[in-house]
């Protein structure tokens, strides 16, 4: 499929591994971090993230719906 892994390195300092070294594309890096956001903000749905419904129908309308509420609160909401 022709994907590259964008995971960033850790600090600690540790023995070099063999190969070449992986690289770190931090504006990319940042676009992960919105999609796992997101996917992670679905997960806290308990009815989404058990997956009650049988038919992947009523499962995607499911996740609709949870998207919709979720623009719905931000574009509604009392904050400022």
């Amino acid at each position: 499929h022709r994907m590259k892994p964008i995971i960033a390195r850790r600090k600690m300092k540790r023995k070099p591994r063999p190969g070449a070294p992986r690289g770190f594309d931090k504006p990319r890096y940042r676009e992960r971090n919105i999609i796992e956001r997101c996917f992670s903000w679905l997960k806290e749905l308990r009815r989404v993230c058990t997956r009650y419904d049988k038919l992947a129908s009523s499962f995607r309308a499911m996740v609709c719906l949870a998207c919709i509420e979720r623009c719905l609160r931000a574009d509604f909401s009392d904050r400022t």
